[in-house]
């Protein structure tokens, strides 16, 4: 590991105004994906910034019926919250189903929406990897990339977005809240948020260089049926190989989005007009798919995933 520089900020406008003013720097906060990149040198801030002091921890309801979530409300602590439980349990269940007991007692709301993908030559430093080094090519396009992307791929990257959290938030359609180095906040909807990899797919979301997440707002809850569905090769402490985020209202138009299928969770609004039908769906979800012959099978295990959530909807 490199030497840097530390300190404790107090506020998250002090965090932000201290990226801004020391190049190179971080926010640390659970550090459950930062410390592991830093210890093979694929990260190597100059300086980081702890923020488990800026009191972003509390889950407080919003005037308009829904939830706003501290960045650093714990996964743990979310996901048992009786509000999370009640009126949003694809988030709860999504939650629930990845790492580990451990890292979700330490694990933060804006860590989550940020980790980086784990691709496995993203993580072998030896391997050309155009998210790790721009311009130095992707070794997953001729190799192993089973686990990889089928949409909105490029030519520079073909790897996923790790998240469960970050898939059942955008079927809630929620929206991130942050500051800026200046002191200037802006709040924008989860879909804007992270970035598909095209040219560059070293840079995986829109945040500004020293912008702070500080909360996540879910909308008022939607009645009817939710759930999370996660298909992996072991039971536990196992990346999706495709994930499906439903929130199926009693009336009205219901919400899909998928993991593991992109560089981002990944939602077709067109698709859920056919709601119900898992073969349309699919195909709708997944047009223009680029697939390789070691991830073919995302495409029917798509279809077959979205009948059994389909199902257990009807029952």
């Amino acid at each position: 590991m490199k030497s840097f520089t530390y300190e404790r900020a107090a506020t998250p406008a002090e965090a932000a105004a201290a990226a801004a003013r020391t190049p190179g720097s971080r926010f640390i906060a659970g550090g459950t994906n930062l410390l592991d990149l830093m210890k093979l040198q694929i990260e190597t801030p100059a300086h980081l910034i702890d923020v488990n002091r800026v009191g972003l921890n509390r889950i407080e309801e919003t005037r308009e019926g829904g939830l706003r979530i501290g960045a650093l409300v714990r996964n743990t602590d979310l996901a048992s919250d009786k509000r999370v439980r009640r009126d949003y349990g694809v988030l709860s269940r999504a939650l629930l189903s990845g790492a580990s007991g451990q890292l979700r007692n330490k694990a933060t709301t804006a860590g989550n929406l940020l980790q980086r993908t784990r691709c496995p030559y993203f993580y072998d430093t030896t391997k050309p990897c155009n998210k790790r080094r721009p311009g130095s090519g992707c070794a997953a396009l001729g190799g192993f990339n089973r686990n990889l992307a089928i949409m909105g791929t490029s030519e520079q990257c073909i790897a996923t977005h790790p998240s469960d959290m970050a898939v059942a938030m955008r079927a809630l359609d929620a929206t991130v809240e942050t500051v800026r180095p200046d002191g200037s906040t802006r709040t924008f909807p989860i879909a804007e948020f992270h970035r598909l990899p095209g040219d560059t797919p070293h840079i995986d979301t829109n945040l500004a260089p020293g912008e702070l997440i500080t909360a996540v707002t879910l909308p008022k809850p939607v009645r009817g049926y939710q759930t999370y569905r996660k298909v992996r090769d072991r039971a536990s402490y196992a990346f999706a190989l495709i994930s499906v985020a439903a929130v199926i209202p009693k009336r009205g138009a219901g919400r899909l989005a998928f993991g593991g299928l992109a560089h981002k969770p990944w939602r077709v609004e067109a698709a859920e007009r056919r709601m119900g039908d898992a073969r349309e769906v699919a195909a709708t979800v997944l047009a223009g798919a680029r697939t390789t012959p070691q991830n073919a099978f995302k495409v029917p295990l798509v279809e077959r995933t979205l009948a059994q959530v389909f199902g257990e909807a009807k029952a």
